[in-house]
């Protein structure tokens, strides 16, 4: 059975328009209904955001440690390298000099001789 009835550009108008205003009115009134719960997962929500940021800073905290601490390690080893080097430069210098100590006593000691020998050769021509 057909809707006989002839509907005009103006009543199909009104009737669009009070079909919007029903859905709109449906809308609002979902809207409400769910708000107490809407709340509630909107401050679920912030409070989640602001745990994220809390490990955020943390996490950055601890990055800025570690890299400090290894930065300080790395100074440290270095340190110790050059100490280590600069021992080995020392004890090289001091066997340097201990070496050449020796061949300059040993160098005294054969002048020594030899002129032992000499004095007791002219002792002996005399």
């Amino acid at each position: 059975m057909k809707f006989s009835r002839d509907h005009g550009l103006a009543e199909r108008r009104t009737t669009a328009t009070d079909a919007k205003a029903a859905l709109l009115q449906a809308y609002k009134a979902a809207h409400a209904a769910a708000d107490p719960e809407r709340e509630a997962r909107k401050a679920e929500r912030a409070a989640r955001a602001e745990e994220r940021v809390k490990r955020h800073a943390e996490r950055d905290r601890l990055k800025v440690e570690e890299k400090a601490r290894a930065e300080r390690e790395a100074r440290e080893r270095e340190e110790a390298l050059v100490a280590e080097a600069r021992a080995e430069k020392d004890a090289r210098e001091q066997a340097e000099s201990a070496r050449i100590a020796r061949v300059v006593e040993d160098e005294a000691a054969r002048k020594a001789e030899r002129d032992r020998r000499y004095a007791a050769r002219k002792a002996r021509q005399n």
